[in-house]
């Protein structure tokens, strides 16, 4: 079995981000709901959250916040 990896993210507005898996499945998750916690407070603001890039198979900000593939698949 693949491990699971994002292989491409694209900005969609507000806090959504339309991700492409290794595994042919493509979504667009809406990431309102998902930012609890310090790490991820930075990420509420629009201009913050829209600055991700791809590292080690996922998502991931400057801040070093990301989230497992395998958790943004199953949104």
């Amino acid at each position: 079995m693949e491990f699971l990896e994002i292989t491409k993210a694209q900005y969609e507005g507000g806090l959504k981000i339309h991700i492409w898996f290794n595994n042919n499945v493509d979504k667009t998750v809406d990431f309102t709901n998902l930012l609890e916690g310090p790490v991820f407070e930075p990420l509420r603001d629009e201009a913050y959250f829209k600055r991700f890039h791809i590292a080690y198979n996922t998502i991931e900000w400057e801040n070093g916040a990301d989230f497992a593939p395998e958790y943004l698949l199953s949104r």
